[in-house]
């Protein structure tokens, strides 16, 4: 996998047809205040295809049954049916082997389920957890919650002035005492695409493990875990045109192996007494209880929507309008575009002089105008440039130029109320 995503969106072969994608989204085709909606919050939460819909509907109306346990016709077609995602997570994402796809709420589930098993098993007092500036506070609490309880020390590599990781800080914070990295593959807040397998590369010459914060990579690159070498990957469904309340920790076998379980309940065990209790194979140590059924079964339908359309033309039409929206954005001058990596994701997050970014993304509402405004759950990066908080823009496969036209728009009546 090539890091940087080298991509020639004029090349017709990358051509992607946004009216048919748009049109296999149902919400994309209503009004906002009487206005056409503009959808750019995707970084948040991305809309959902019909067939997405339709696998829940039809999990619901045909065949719904609790998996794992039942011998009848309708357990089995849903068990099935929930399986088989295992398979497609594991293309998506070239792991090896289905065991190491464990099916979780989230990547926040995902993450805490590392550091708590994973971390109450390995971390000792004086050892060191190595974060960065970047991160979402779902990256950034668990390892705190660990540390804390097991004596731990959290270390954090800072940004450059443009938004992009200060490697050279981070080799000089690696020692061997460092036992975690974890970070984002790019960054929620203000887009910077890391350099994933260098980063990881430098952790394991250290000793330490690496785990990787995928939530805004997944519906936009390639992941190819095997080749990033991450020991840890983790995206949320919601994110990639699916489901809430599903999401993926992928983990190497020899190491999920290794940790312990950490919820106990149905399905996660081989055997019960009251004197000892003995525990499944994976991935279903991981597993406890009751799944989202129809989560897990529409996620298998999101993974596919992307793959079919291919994240080569994905990559390649965010591209592009990642940089006409930062063009148009930039002829501002009362506009500081916040994060200006080289490399960077499918987003723009940005301030005005004039207004504060709360009062911005209410007035782009009422012109039918969905962006993100405040902290985006990544206070820390707020701080480092230092505001209480962004405009957040961001772009997914349903999105045009005349959306950032729209944007903009929206942007001038801004200045015409506040001057």
């Amino acid at each position: 996998m090539n890091e940087t995503v080298s991509i020639n969106p004029t090349r017709e072969n990358f051509s992607l047809d946004v009216a048919a994608v748009r049109a296999a989204f149902p919400i994309l085709s209503q009004s906002v205040y009487s206005k056409p909606l503009v959808f750019l919050d995707s970084a948040a939460s991305a809309q959902k295809p019909h067939t997405v819909i339709e696998a829940e509907k039809a999990l619901y109306e045909g065949y719904y049954a609790n998996i794992h346990r039942g011998v009848y016709k309708f357990s089995q077609d849903a068990t099935e049916a929930y399986e088989a995602t295992r398979e497609t997570v594991r293309c998506f994402l070239n792991a090896k082997h289905q065991k190491e796809c464990i099916f979780v709420r989230g990547a926040t589930e995902g993450i805490n389920l590392v550091a708590q098993t994973w971390g109450r098993a390995n971390l000792k007092p004086g050892d060191e957890i190595i974060l960065t500036y970047l991160e979402h506070h779902s990256n950034i609490v668990p390892w705190q919650m660990i540390a804390e309880e097991k004596g731990a020390l959290i270390k954090v590599v800072p940004v450059l002035e443009d938004g992009a990781l200060d490697m050279a800080a981070y080799k000089t914070l690696l020692s061997s005492r460092t036992k975690m990295v974890a970070f984002a593959h790019i960054s929620n807040s203000i887009g910077t695409l890391t350099p994933a397998k260098e980063i990881i590369r430098l952790a394991h010459s250290a000793g330490a493990l690496a785990l990787v914060d995928g939530c805004q990579a997944a519906p936009h690159l390639k992941i190819d875990v095997q080749d990033l070498n991450a020991d840890f990957y983790a995206f949320s469904a919601h994110k990639a045109y699916g489901p809430t309340g599903i999401g993926v920790i992928y983990g190497k076998e020899a190491l999920l192996d290794a940790m312990p379980p950490w919820q106990g309940g149905g399905d996660m065990i081989s055997t019960v007494s009251f004197e000892k209790t003995t525990y499944n194979d994976l991935p279903y140590k991981f597993e406890a209880g009751t799944p989202n059924i129809a989560g897990g079964i529409a996620m298998n339908s999101a993974l596919k929507f992307i793959t079919d359309i291919g994240l080569d033309k994905i990559a390649a039409h965010e591209a592009k309008l990642l940089s006409y929206a930062t063009e148009r954005l930039s002829a501002f001058n009362s506009i500081r575009i916040i994060g200006t990596a080289p490399q960077k994701g499918a987003l723009i997050s940005f301030v005005m002089n004039q207004a504060h970014p709360h009062d911005i993304g209410t007035i782009l509402d009422r012109q039918g105008i969905a962006v993100r405004a405040g902290h985006h759950c990544a206070q820390p990066i707020m701080d480092h440039f230092g505001v209480p908080g962004t405009v957040r823009a961001s772009f997914g496969m349903y999105n045009d130029t005349d959306d950032i036209d729209r944007l903009v728009d929206g942007l001038k009546k801004v200045l015409d109320i506040f001057g």
